[in-house]
């Protein structure tokens, strides 16, 4: 029977907290969809290609949401248990070594979870994110292949009768520019420093403008898109994890370092908060407005972290040791006053 209980919360705990963070993540997916198409571009053949590229990016949005996560997955499971009279059913067969059971299961867990995705899979997954984020967006710059033609602005067209693996067979070209018409076996898009080039094979070109007119065969001919710069792969910090930033020279990459050793700490509050918010019992109406108070006061917390941030980014006078200190009361008086609030 008490197996059965513990298993029971853990389970639905955990249940209402991924179901709130699918929620959050499908926001956060078809915003980063819309971000890297954005409204100049055609999205018709790139749409599944920018979707499945963007679910690597989400990994590393979810632990700034995870504490709020766990609140609002305490929640909805305090409701629940409440609503249906639960509660009270679970207050008497629940000793308090069954509930540090709870405890400690719960957070292992969430500090595992939590862990592995801060410093493996959000970094790894982001990595591959941002180079397939560039890949598109080079692409989409250049425009989109379509029915065996592809015209790139009022620069070159390419007419082809196939396309295998990014490389284009059986190619006619027009460089409106020169006046210059090509015919290859194939011809295929290269990135060189920050230009795109278009690499023919095995062909012949013809020029006629007014300095030149020739007919010539190669069997390589390499025509550079000046007016199209590509973009280029910068490694920001979510490239790296906890250790990797610390150890960085560049001030904003060590300081969000010690930032994300922080998080650890506000998880942690946070996971004892809503392990009280699960079984707290009130008949009162004002139930309610506490719960949203502690939601509140966990909000303000991580505000006044992004404050102190800006300050160790900025100020000349606010150091590392004050960052840890105002933070450290900052989470004791967030856990103290919801403690009092829940009492």
């Amino acid at each position: 029977m008490l197996g059965r209980t513990k298993f029971y919360i853990i389970y639905n705990f955990f249940k209402y907290i991924f179901l709130t963070l699918f929620l959050f993540v499908g926001l956060i997916w078809i915003s980063q969809i819309l971000r890297i198409i954005e409204l100049q571009y055609s999205i018709t053949s790139q749409i599944i290609d920018v979707a499945f590229a963007t679910l690597y990016a989400l990994p590393s949005f979810i632990n700034p949401l995870v504490p709020f996560l766990v609140l609002v997955g305490s929640l909805i499971l305090n409701y629940k248990i409440r609503s249906n009279n639960e509660i009270i059913i679970l207050k008497q067969y629940l000793s308090l070594k069954d509930i540090k059971f709870i405890f400690y299961a719960f957070m292992i867990l969430l500090f595992l979870f939590f862990f592995l995705n801060n410093e493996f899979f959000s970094t790894k997954f982001y990595e591959k994110y941002k180079n397939k984020e560039l890949e598109i967006r080079n692409n989409l710059k250049l425009g989109t292949p379509s029915q065996n033609e592809f015209h790139i602005d009022d620069i070159v067209s390419i007419f082809f009768e196939k396309k295998e693996n990014g490389i284009f067979y059986d190619v006619e070209a027009i460089i409106y520019t020169e006046n210059q018409f090509i015919k290859s076996n194939s011809v295929e898009l290269e990135l060189s420093k920050l230009d795109f080039n278009l690499v023919f094979n095995e062909g012949e070109r013809l020029i006629l403008n007014k300095n030149e007119k020739s007919k010539t065969v190669f069997d390589k001919f390499i025509y550079t898109l000046d007016h199209k710069k590509s973009e280029r792969l910068f490694m920001d910090k979510d490239h790296f994890n906890t250790i990797e930033l610390i150890k960085k020279e560049e001030k904003s990459f060590r300081f969000h370092g010690h930032n994300k050793i922080v998080q650890y700490f506000f998880l942690i509050v946070a996971g004892l908060i809503s392990l009280k918010i699960i079984f707290f019992y009130e008949v009162k109406k004002n139930s309610t407005f506490k719960k949203t108070s502690i939601f509140i006061i966990i909000l303000n917390t991580q505000i006044l972290n992004s404050y102190f941030l800006y300050l160790l980014n900025n100020s000349n006078f606010f150091s590392l040791h004050y960052y840890y200190v105002a933070n450290f009361i900052l989470l004791i008086l967030a856990y103290y006053i919801s403690h009092k609030i829940l009492k």
